[in-house]
């Protein structure tokens, strides 16, 4: 497969990349960033992070706001950072900033006119590892983690596969998307109006029947203005706790949803994720 150096910068002895390359999966161009820490090399294959955005993002949002390359280059850690969704002038939009271009929900579309594109979940789980491993010096040890619809995407893919995953975080998922007006929008929307189909996307649900999985750590600000309505925590942990599942949900007083609360505690998801990347 064909990649296209956008941008290069070197950044604490590593470099972040961007990429555009063809995806069969979503039928259209795509783009990723990459950080390689300076661990990286032909020599030493390292492990990695997939970090999933939230709505209305794109691949450089974390990586410019993150403040992440320090300690993954500390760390000797990976991080790849694909876009939300498919794009282009041939691939179908809403007027909202919750449905179409920006918000793929990381979902297979089963409905038209979404379906011949929006298949985030097959491009995240199989397409785009395969490819980043196959080009770059890293390994299959991987983690994923993601903020708000992006910490949805990164729990409900863990959950469901939990031998390619050694560990999965979010900050301020959206925990519990058939029940509300996020989730349910773009559900019916991608997945029709069969609310049996949502349930293989939705992460509370799934954790309250999967006792075993990788090991879960989630944030959620105690002053994000989405918190009630939109990411319902209570539901995760009321599921963490039915099935027993390794989950630590920490609720940070005066935190909103924003990057400024991301770039607070990325650095201690960095170490949850290295402690379980390791050999």
């Amino acid at each position: 497969m064909t990649l296209e150096n956008i941008s290069i910068n070197k950044s604490f002895s590593g470099w972040h990349k961007q990429y555009s390359h063809h995806s069969d999966s979503l039928n259209c161009p795509m783009r990723f960033a990459i950080f390689l820490p300076p661990q990286a090399s032909n020599d030493q294959r390292v492990p990695v992070l997939y970090w999933l955005s939230g709505l209305t993002c794109s691949d450089e949002n974390f990586m410019q706001k993150a403040g992440a390359q320090r300690l993954a280059a500390e760390l000797g850690i990976a991080i790849v950072a694909p876009d939300t969704s498919p794009r282009g002038d041939k691939v179908p939009d809403d007027d909202g900033y919750d449905l179409g271009q920006g918000a793929g929900f990381y979902v297979n579309a089963t409905q038209a006119p979404w379906h011949r594109h929006y298949r985030m979940y097959d491009y995240l789980v199989e397409e785009l590892p395969a490819l980043i491993e196959a080009t770059f010096p890293v390994s299959d040890r991987r983690a994923i983690a993601g903020h708000s619809m992006g910490g949805h995407g990164a729990l409900m893919i863990g959950l469901r596969n939990p031998g390619r995953y050694r560990s999965m975080s979010a900050f301020s998922p959206i925990s519990n998307p058939s029940v509300c007006p996020w989730g349910q929008k773009a559900f019916s929307a991608y997945l029709g109006s069969d609310t049996a189909a949502w349930r293989q996307y939705d992460t509370s649900l799934l954790m309250r029947d999967a006792p075993e999985g990788p090991p879960a750590l989630v944030d959620q600000g105690a002053s994000d203005p989405y918190l009630a309505e939109q990411l319902q925590p209570q539901a995760l942990q009321a599921a963490a706790q039915a099935s027993g599942y390794p989950l630590q949900l920490n609720l940070r007083e005066g935190y909103d949803h924003s990057y400024y609360f991301i770039a607070s505690f990325i650095d201690q998801h960095l170490r949850f994720h290295a402690t379980h990347l390791q050999d």
